[in-house]
C-alpha cells in the first residue's frame, strides 16, 4: 500500500527541524523548550517533544498539535497550504491537483513566483541594464543581485498582465496578488509596478510573497512602492531578509534592525548576515515578536537624520516593552547602513561599537544644547526622566538618577521628586503567562496528576483497584490505556500528558497511591458534607431515629477519612 503524503512528510520531518526554523529552542531533557509564539511570555512554556513528534504550550494559549497544526497556525494558513509547505521541506512531491481547486492563498504564492522570474528575465533588457548599473554604483554587485534576486519591472503599463495571462491568470488574480490595479470605473488592469528596480519580499520559507518597488528614474511618483495588503503579505506582519537572517540572528545571539532594503542586502554583504529590516515601515509588535522567538538582543541601526532617529526611539520604546536587551549603533552624518557598510571595517567598527540605549537617549537629550542655561536643564529632564522612570530595575534606574543629576549639576533627590511625579504608562504587551488562567477543582488537578502518571507508566493500571472514586472523563482515558477504546482526542491529551511527565523527577507508584489517596479523601469529604444536609434535614423534621442513624454513618465515614490521611 502506497503511503500517504502526509505520513511520508512525517516520516522524513523532524518536528524539531521544523518548529527551529520559527523559534529559539533550548534542551530541556528529552524535550525542547522555548517562549511560546503564540502568545507573549516571559518564561518558557512551549514544549516540543521528539519521540512523539508533538509540541504543546502550557502556558495561556493552550495550543499543541503535530507539524501539521504548528505549520498552519504560525503560517496562518490553511491544511492545504500547510501541506504544500512541508512537502517543499520535505522533498515530497504531491499529486498534481485540478487548478479550480487550488485556494487562493496558493494561487497568489504561484503569481508572486512567475512575477518574480519575469522580473529576473527584465535586469537583462536596456532599461534592466540602468537598474543594475544603479545598483552596483550602491555597492551591490551581481552576485548579491542574484542571491536576493531582484529585479526589474519595465517601463510598460501591461507588461506583467500580459505575462502572468499566459500562464492562466486573471486579472481580479493578479489584482488580489498586489500586482495589478484596477482602472477606477472600468473593468481594465494596469500594472501596479512600472520602471522600477524590484526587491522581492520572501516569507519564512523564502517563498516570495510581495515586493518593493524603487523609482530608477524621475522624482514625480513615490520613490519606494510597495504591494499593498494580501492574502500572503501584510507589511506590519513582515521582516525583510528574515528567511536569510534567521539562522544567523539565532547563532549569534543578536538581530541587526535597519530600515531599508538595500541596508539588509549591503549589511549582509560586510558580513553582518543577523540583519533584517521593517521595510521603512514604523516597527511593530508582531514584527518584534517574530525577533524575540529568536534572541532577546536587539541592534538598532536607523539613518541618524531627524526622522530616523524618531523612528529609532519609536521601535526602542516598543522593544524596551517587550523585555529587549537594546543597543543603538551611532550612524555617521548622512550616511546610511548600506551607505557605511561599503566599508566593512568601519561598519563593523560602528556596530561594535554600538551603546546602550540610555547613553544614546542621553546622547539625544544634550545635542546642540547648553547644559547650564536652566530651560534646557527642564527640556533635558522631561526627555530623559519618563525614558528612566520606565526601567524596572531599582539599581539600574538609581544609576541613571545619579548620571542626570551629574550632567544637570543638581541634587539627585531634586530628579527623583520630579520623576516620581511622572504618569509611566503601563503598555508592556507581555504577561508572565505560565500556568494555564484556568480555575480546576482540586479533583480536577489531582485527576491531572493521576492520569500524567497512567500516561507514562501504563504499567500501573493494574494497581488500581477501586475506579467508583474517578470522573466519567478520567475514567475515560483509564479505558483508553487498557486499550479499551481508540478516540483520537484521548490520544492526543494522552501525548501531551506523557510529554508533562517527562518534565518532572518522581516516583511513579509513590506519586500514584498518593493520588489515589487525594481522591479518596476529597469522596470522604463530599460524603461527609452530604449527610450533614441530611442530618440538619432530619433534625428540623424532628425525626429523631433517621438522626442517630446518620449520626453512626458519619462516624464511620469519619473514620475513614482520619485512616486515609494518616496514610497520607
Amino acid at each position: 500500500m502506497l503511503e500517504s503524503p502526509i505520513d511520508e512528510i512525517k516520516s522524513r520531518l523532524d518536528i524539531v527541524d521544523v518548529v527551529k526554523d520559527y523559534v529559539k529552542l533550548e534542551k530541556a531533557g528529552i524535550n525542547y523548550r522555548a517562549r511560546c509564539p503564540f502568545h507573549t511570555e516571559k518564561t518558557p512554556s512551549f514544549f516540543v517533544n521528539p519521540s512523539r513528534q508533538i509540541w504543546h504550550c502550557f502556558g495561556s494559549c493552550g495550543e499543541g498539535g503535530d507539524i501539521f497544526k504548528f505549520i498552519m497556525k504560525i503560517e496562518g494558513v490553511e491544511f492545504g497550504d500547510a501541506l504544500r509547505i512541508l512537502a517543499n521541506k520535505a522533498g515530497v512531491k504531491l499529486r498534481k491537483e485540478d487548478p479550480k481547486l487550488k485556494s487562493a492563498k496558493q494561487r497568489i504564492y504561484e503569481i508572486c513566483d512567475w512575477a518574480l522570474k519575469f522580473f529576473e528575465r527584465q535586469m537583462d533588457s536596456v532599461d534592466g541594464n540602468k537598474a543594475l548599473k544603479y545598483l552596483n554604483n550602491r555597492g551591490i554587485d551581481n552576485s548579491q543581485i542574484k542571491k536576493w534576486r531582484i529585479g526589474y519591472a519595465p517601463n510598460e503599463w501591461n507588461a506583467l498582465l500580459s505575462f502572468l495571462s499566459t500562464k492562466g491568470y486573471l486579472s481580479n488574480e493578479i489584482e488580489a496578488a498586489g500586482l495589478a490595479v484596477k482602472k477606477e470605473g472600468t473593468n481594465r488592469f494596469y500594472d501596479r509596478f512600472r520602471g522600477r528596480i524590484m526587491f522581492p519580499i520572501f516569507d519564512f520559507n523564502s517563498q516570495p510573497i510581495g515586493f518593493g518597488g524603487r523609482i530608477l528614474e524621475g522624482d514625480k511618483e513615490a520613490k519606494y512602492l510597495n504591494t499593498p495588503n494580501t492574502a500572503l503579505y501584510d507589511k506590519s506582519k513582515v521582516l525583510y531578509g528574515l528567511d536569510k537572517a534567521k539562522n544567523r540572528i539565532r547563532e549569534m545571539d543578536a538581530c541587526i534592525l535597519v530600515e531599508g532594503y538595500t541596508d539588509v542586502i549591503m549589511s549582509h554583504f560586510a558580513g553582518f548576515e543577523n540583519t533584517v529590516s521593517s521595510s521603512g515601515t514604523a516597527l511593530t509588535t508582531y514584527q518584534l515578536s517574530m525577533i524575540k522567538r529568536y534572541t532577546d538582543n536587539l541592534i538598532t541601526a536607523f539613518d541618524m537624520d531627524d526622522a530616523g532617529a524618531s523612528a529609532t526611539s519609536r521601535g526602542i520604546d516598543l522593544a524596551q516593552s517587550m523585555g529587549f536587551n537594546i543597543k543603538v549603533v551611532i550612524m555617521s552624518p548622512g550616511l546610511d547602513p548600506a551607505d557605511m557598510a561599503r566599508n566593512k571595517d568601519d561598519f563593523a567598527k560602528a556596530i561594535n561599537n554600538a551603546v546602550s540605549v540610555m547613553d544614546f537617549y542621553f546622547q539625544k537629550a544634550v545635542e546642540n544644547k547648553d547644559v547650564s542655561l536652566s530651560e534646557n536643564k527642564k527640556k533635558i529632564a522631561e526627555y530623559l526622566l519618563p525614558k528612566i522612570a520606565k526601567i524596572s530595575s531599582n539599581i539600574e534606574k538609581d544609576h541613571w538618577v545619579q548620571k542626570l543629576a551629574q550632567l544637570l549639576n543638581v541634587k539627585e533627590e531634586s530628579v527623583v521628586s520630579d520623576m516620581n511625579k511622572i504618569k509611566i504608562d503601563d503598555f508592556s504587551p507581555l504577561e508572565d503567562n505560565n500556568i494555564i488562567n484556568v480555575k480546576k477543582s482540586r479533583k480536577h488537578l489531582i485527576e491531572d496528576r493521576f492520569l500524567m502518571i497512567l500516561a507514562s507508566n501504563p504499567e500501573l493500571i493494574k494497581e488500581v483497584k477501586d475506579r467508583s472514586i474517578f470522573s466519567k472523563d478520567c475514567l475515560e482515558v483509564v479505558e483508553y490505556l487498557e486499550g479499551n477504546n481508540n478516540i483520537d482526542e484521548i490520544k492526543e491529551k494522552v501525548d501531551i500528558l506523557s510529554m508533562r511527565a517527562s518534565m518532572e523527577s518522581f516516583d511513579p507508584k509513590a506519586e500514584l497511591f498518593k493520588c489515589v489517596n487525594g481522591l479518596k479523601i476529597i469522596n470522604f469529604k463530599n460524603t461527609l458534607a452530604d449527610i450533614s444536609g441530611k442530618i440538619k434535614e432530619a433534625e428540623n423534621k424532628k425525626d429523631l431515629g433517621l438522626v442517630d442513624s446518620l449520626m453512626k454513618e458519619f462516624a464511620l465515614v469519619y473514620q475513614q477519612l482520619n485512616n486515609i490521611e494518616k496514610e497520607s
